[in-house]
């Protein structure tokens, strides 16, 4: 007898099919049959996922009829233990022998369950591991029915051997039979790696198997979509937001809704209630001479405990005006006594002048919307507390709120550090401001011709260009080459202009005389003062000036001579019609057009609470401790605000509420935290950048009218090392309509102006049109006091999101794929119901397409009340909390480090030639998969083009004849039954299907493309 065995190691089973009510799987065990002998595996209690890990060995009678023998394993579920006629096929796998391999090739494989009977319902996998070996140290394992209790001995004892080497006789056996050819297992989906098989037979007897394909990947997957409507992905729970139930002026807020306190509230009911001392000094009168020289150079120095604040000091005046006001933060305050000190400013040691005392508790409180507290005149004393000789001083006192109207241009003391009395670096660095953006303008230069245009080389004929500069705008039309000296260009120039228009327009003919050499013809100089609005497409006639050697108008006795009979002809006009983007159009605040008479009533107002930030990251060091100076910025439209520099606070309390009016809900309101690096900076000119600590964005399309969101934002930043969170940002926000009708209708309204669609502006121009929008605005909001700098506004409007980046292109990729996740689902379904894995399911949908063929017009109906009834079930999980930077989203928590790099190198490139030419490489082989995908897509259309161009005889034969076929049969055949006949056959059973592909796709398939055309 051979010493020749099949070795069948079982190791488990994955998403089987339950067949009891409570949706387990009762008893399950996997029975095997080959070569007239069967075994079986122990029994596992109600499990899905299976695992076994056993081993069983069959005798081959006749090793030369191996590869006509068949390996059966059967998946059976079993109700009780003593009855085994009661066992419900799950599933069968069936081997031929042509796929036996011996032990040294074999893996374990995960086969999916096929049916035992036409309508039976199946699915899952199971594990296996077939060999055949000739080790005679192996038993057969013993038969049915002593299987029961024998076969973990068996799978014990034969453990051992598994790893023994095949012998001369199995060698012989397969290279007879196989030669050097390899057969390819095409119904085999999965091979499990060989170190998860070590795990799994070593592991637990029963452990958790995980068969997913995400698995095999390297890197993340894209987002998955849950539900129908696109959610968002998950994310670290550090990164998320988080509900808060502060209590603001209004009340505590608990989920959006305000519950009031039994204070009446103010007019600042977003933020929390802070009370300040608030010191106004206004004047001195009578001041006594300090200096030799009989002089005074007085300022006040204002002191509460340890918080000192001073005014400007004015040189040899007895009788001086500030008009500043000081706040000092009550729950701060450790001293009963206010102490305003009148002083002489000295070189070495400045002088005392007098002082005046207030005693904390006789403060008076003041509550808005009471009016202002009028000043009084108070008599200083000296050191010796005579009054007589020393002077006046007026001074308001009184304590207040945020909601003060001295609050924006006070002095305060939570942003200077005690014993800090640099009051001039708070007046002009650390103030909150409202600022309003420029109305800005396109200016549209229509440049049509010239005549009579004079070289300087009388002999030949201009090379003409027009070059057209307004500030730092600078654009050329084309090089007209022409024998003329009347060049036509008729070309369309666009530059941003911002109101006042203080900058001109400057139009210089050039020359080409040379390689990168010009020569000015002429020059036009318009002010922008003088050019035409409109606020529509109207036809706008065009004005001829005339070329001038003189950018600025000649004098009198420069007159004669000067001018040229050249002429430029030209339109000019402002187009108040558009929109003037300064920040992408998916986010922007603001869509309105430039002109005013365009403008609709406003739909609502929006209003914001900047509570506090906590735990943000040290940006600087300072006395040795890390420590940050920061403010918050926020953008709404036009109006950008600005909180006050809270100095030396990892978690500042800011507590200012703003109000914006809304003209569109399908706006985006941004907010940013900053350091502020302007504060003891050197006084050598040199900048110091405001270190940006990240920002949010909220959408008021996502926010119920109403309630109060009060929610901690993640400031999430990418740096070149990756994420990093750098704090959380408290806001309240809340949304509130004025006019819900307005609301509602301007949703069926244009996104952007009229204009914008009549003359569409290319992709191209505007995003370099917004650049230069996004400089006017710095340029103008950079000379306020306090200044929003450059790198605020660019941060802001996200002045750079159009420049290449590797991670943003994965980001949209996978967006992409998470929003037709939804069309592969319903694909996958409908696969599932054409090869009938639910029957049930399956019979149900035949149904349901008999009726919609018998009865079309229900077709429409049936769709829109589907698709109510998922809207109506989306609604319970639809979202709490407004949207928010999602790293998954982002593609930034799995980004390589070079990709980043590359996203911050600036522009043109830094790197050195190594690294560029790497990046360039990586760059073609993006595109290289790219041009593939297009160049399928191109090949299926021409495939469509051939049907009927002949460039294929044959194929267009059949198809034209298959078409004379398909009338004749159509118009004798009513629609309704030819539907019926097509959707059967899409639906019908796996038993009548084929595993090729059918024969119309086959011949297409056939069909020419032009791809062997290409080089």
């Amino acid at each position: 007898m051979s010493n020749l065995r099949l070795g069948v190691e079982v190791v488990g089973a994955h998403d089987l099919a339950s067949k009891d009510k409570e949706g387990g799987t009762s008893l399950s065990f996997v029975e095997l049959h080959f070569d007239h002998q069967k075994f079986r595996t122990t029994i596992k209690d109600r499990d899905a996922n299976p695992v076994w890990n056993e081993s069983f060995y069959f005798n081959i009678s006749e090793p030369n009829n191996l590869q006509n023998l068949n390996l059966e394993a059967f998946v059976y579920s079993n109700h009780s233990r003593e009855n085994n006629n009661s066992k419900t096929c799950l599933g069968k796998v069936r081997l031929t022998g042509t796929s036996f391999v011996p032990h040294s090739d074999a893996v374990v494989l995960h086969y999916p369950l096929e049916k035992h009977r036409v309508f039976s319902r199946v699915k899952g996998e199971l594990g296996l591991k077939v060999f055949v070996t000739d080790d005679p140290s192996i038993r057969t394992s013993n038969p049915l029915p002593a299987m029961e209790s024998d076969s973990r001995k068996t799978s014990t004892e034969a453990h051992g051997s598994k790893t023994s080497q095949p012998s001369n006789m199995v060698q012989k056996l397969f290279s007879r039979d196989k030669g050097d050819t390899r057969h390819t297992f095409h119904h085999l989906p999965k091979e499990t790696k060989p170190k998860q098989q070590r795990e799994m037979n070593s592991g637990p007897p029963e452990p958790q198997v995980n068969y997913g394909a995400h698995e095999m990947k390297s890197g993340p997957s894209a987002p998955r979509t849950v539900r129908m409507f696109p959610g968002a992905a998950p994310q670290p729970p550090d990164y998320s937001l988080k509900e808060t139930s502060p209590y603001l002026g209004g009340g505590r807020v608990v989920k959006g809704r305000v519950i009031r306190a039994d204070r009446p509230s103010g007019t600042y009911n977003l933020v929390e209630e802070m009370r300040y001392l608030y010191v106004r000094v206004v004047k001195a009168l009578d001041l006594p001479q300090k200096d030799i020289t009989g002089g005074l150079d007085p300022y006040v120095e204002v002191r509460v405990g340890n918080y000192k604040g001073r005014t400007t000091y004015f040189e040899k005046r007895q009788n001086p005006e500030w008009n500043e006001v000081f706040a000092f933060a009550r729950d701060r305050l450790q001293s009963s006594v206010l102490e305003v000190v009148v002083k002489d400013k000295d070189t070495l040691l400045d002088d005392f002048v007098g002082l005046v005392r207030f005693d904390m508790n006789e403060i008076p409180t003041r509550v808005p919307p009471d009016s202002p507290l009028a000043p009084e005149w108070y008599r200083l004393e000296d050191r010796k507390g005579d009054r007589r000789k020393v002077g006046e001083l007026m001074l308001a006192v009184w304590y207040g709120t945020q909601a003060d109207e001295a609050f924006p241009d006070a002095w305060h003391s939570d942003a200077i550090a005690p014993k800090d009395g640099n009051s001039s670096t708070a007046s002009s660095q650390l103030r909150s401001k409202v600022y309003h953006s420029p109305r800005l303008w396109y200016v549209r230069v229509n440049v049509i011709e010239a005549q009579d245009l004079v070289a300087q080389d009388k002999n030949r004929f201009p090379d003409a260009y027009v070059k057209v500069q307004m500030g730092n705008q600078v654009f050329r039309t084309k090089m007209v080459q022409g024998r003329t000296m009347n060049p036509v260009w008729n070309e369309d120039l666009m530059f941003v202009a911002a109101e006042p228009f203080d900058e001109h327009l400057v139009l210089s003919v050039e020359d080409r005389v040379a390689p990168n050499k010009d020569e000015s013809i002429g020059k036009v100089v318009i002010p922008l003062t003088t050019v035409e609005k409109r606020a529509d497409d109207r036809f706008v006639r065009g004005k001829w000036f005339t070329l001038e050697k003189y950018i600025t108008p000649p004098t009198d006795d420069r007159q004669e001579g000067r001018s040229f009979s050249s002429r430029l002809h030209l339109k000019v006009v402002l187009d108040g019609g558009y929109h003037v983007l300064d920040e992408p159009i998916h986010y922007s605040s603001d869509l309105r057009p430039t002109a005013k008479q365009l403008w609709k009533q406003s739909i609502g107002v929006l209003e914001l609470g900047i509570l506090n930030a906590d735990g943000i990251h040290p940006m600087k060091t300072r006395e040795g401790k890390g420590t940050s100076d920061t403010y918050c910025v926020a953008k709404y439209g036009p109006k950008w605000v600005r909180t006050r520099t809270i100095i030396d606070s990892l978690s500042p309390k800011y507590n200012e509420q703003y109000t914006w009016e809304v003209y569109d809900p399908a706006t985006v309101l941004t907010v940013g935290v900053f350091d502020n690096s302007q504060i003891n900076s050197n006084s050598n000119g040199a900048t110091t950048r405001d270190s940006k600590i990240g920002k949010v964005r909220v959408r008021l399309s996502t926010l119920e009218t109403g309630r109060v969101y009060t929610h901690s934002y993640p400031l999430l930043v990418l740096h070149p090392s990756g994420v990093k969170k750098m704090g959380e940002l408290h806001l309240a926000i809340r949304f509130s309509y004025t006019s819900f009708t307005n609301m509602m209708y301007l949703y069926s309204k244009p996104l952007l102006p009229k204009m914008h669609y009549v003359k569409p502006l290319p992709i191209a121009q505007q995003d370099m049109l917004r650049n230069h929008a996004v400089n006017v605005v710095a340029a103008r909001l950079s000379r306020a006091e306090p200044p929003l700098r450059k790198e605020i506004i660019e941060y802001m409007s996200d002045a750079h999101s159009h420049l290449w980046s590797m991670r943003k292109s994965k980001a949209n990729f996978f967006r992409l794929m998470s929003v037709f996740s939804g069309l592969f689902a319903i694909g996958k379904w409908f696969g599932d119901v054409c090869m009938w894995r639910n029957p049930v399911t399956t019979v149900l949908v035949h149904l349901l397409f008999v009726m919609l063929v018998c009865f079309p017009e229900l077709i429409l109906p049936t769709v829109f009340l589907y698709m109510f009834l998922i809207g109506l079930w989306n609604y319970r999980f639809r979202p709490k909390y407004p949207p928010h930077m999602n790293t998954r989203i982002s593609y930034a928590d799995a980004v390589h480090p070079d990709e980043l790099d590359e996203e911050f190198d600036t522009f043109p490139t830094t790197k050195g030639s190594d690294i560029v030419r790497m990046r360039y490489d990586r760059l073609r082989s993006v595109a290289g998969r790219i041009q593939t995908v297009v160049g399928d897509v191109a090949a299926q259309g021409e495939r469509i083009q051939a049907l009927l161009s002949w460039r294929d005889p044959r194929a267009t034969a059949i198809f034209v004849t298959f078409c004379l076929v398909a009338a004749v049969v159509l118009y004798g055949t009513p629609f309704q039954i030819l539907a019926l006949l097509v959707g059967f056959y899409t639906m019908r059973h796996p038993k009548f299907r084929h595993k090729t592909p059918a024969a119309p796709v086959n011949f297409f398939r056939r069909l020419p493309a032009r791809t062997d055309s290409m080089l």
